[in-house]
């Protein structure tokens, strides 16, 4: 089990933003837009912010260009909240990205689930123990986006000293069950699914949630929180039903709007941070952008920027 500090398993237990990664008209990353979205953010109350998540595009960034975006975005949070890194893609990448994330002063490291079609269970327990020894004592968070690799194997990947967390993104509520009564009760589960799927997992034993809409409105997932841990779940789903469009938007054209929406919202509150880059969709459709439009004039966010 990790030696994970008591104040950074309690923040495990609140609201994960997930933070996208800001581009320039050249298509380069302009880490400093994110300064007033983690201002926002940390401002209303969000636990933990993480750099180089699927919201962030991490599997369309080069290697240099995540290892950047970590850097700047310790930098700038500057201890306010516990900054966690995600990290990916090859085995030998992960790790550069694990020991660059100790060396820079990130508190944690998030470990991508392999998208490689050859993932074997075992194999993946081989790959999370490479990546966690490469991050020398960080604590680590696993995030699983399918269950396919079986409840026993899961339970045996939180058994890895490090592992502290697990950020469960799959829609199984009673799998989700099965792996907590199966493992180490200290490591915590953490909804993955963002708002909607929130109060189903956490009614399971799951702990907070990921969210990608602290881009844009932190204050209404921190709402959404304090509802869930008051037991107060018909307040949480009037909270969670005025954002289903938003995450109805970002979850069409099979998945490929989700950065789209959030970005593109983003420009309509005036804080711009580019387009997303390819296979994701740019931009929104007509109807899209139009429904975007008349949902966030309902919400009567102001700018930030």
């Amino acid at each position: 089990m990790s030696t994970i500090s008591h104040t950074l398993r309690q923040a495990f237990t609140g609201i994960s933003g997930i933070l996208v990664t800001p581009f320039d008209a050249d298509d380069q990353i302009a880490p400093t837009r994110l300064q007033p979205i983690m201002d926002r953010a940390i401002n209303a109350g969000v636990d933990i912010l993480v750099i180089n998540g699927n919201t962030s595009e991490f599997y369309a960034l080069q290697a240099a260009e995540a290892d950047s975006m970590m850097r700047a975005t310790v930098e700038m949070v500057d201890n306010r909240v516990p900054v966690i890194n995600g990290v990916g893609r090859s085995v030998h990448e992960a790790c550069a990205l694990a020991r660059a994330s100790k060396m820079a002063g990130a508190d944690g490291i998030m470990v991508h689930q392999p998208p490689d079609p050859f993932v074997s269970p075992r194999g993946l327990i081989d790959y999370v123990e490479r990546v966690a020894n490469a991050a020398d004592g960080l604590p680590v968070m696993l995030y699983l986006r399918n269950d396919a690799i079986g409840t026993d194997t899961i339970v045996r990947l939180t058994s890895i000293p490090a592992v502290a967390g697990v950020k469960w993104a799959a829609p199984s509520p009673m799998k989700l069950a099965q792996a907590i009564q199966g493992a180490d009760p200290d490591v915590v589960w953490v909804g993955g699914l963002a708002e909607t799927w929130a109060p189903a997992l956490c009614a399971v034993g799951a702990q907070g949630f990921t969210s990608g809409l602290i881009n844009i409105w932190p204050e209404q997932s921190v709402a959404i929180l304090q509802a869930l841990r008051a037991s107060e779940y018909a307040k949480a789903m009037q909270l969670i039903r005025q954002i289903e469009e938003f995450e109805t938007i970002r979850a069409e054209e099979l998945n490929g709007t989700n950065v789209t929406g959030v970005k593109a919202a983003l420009q309509l509150i005036g804080n711009d941070c580019g387009p997303t880059r390819p296979p994701a969709a740019w931009p929104l459709s007509s109807t899209q952008q139009l429904r975007l439009e008349a949902l966030m004039k309902g919400w009567g966010i102001p700018a930030i920027a």
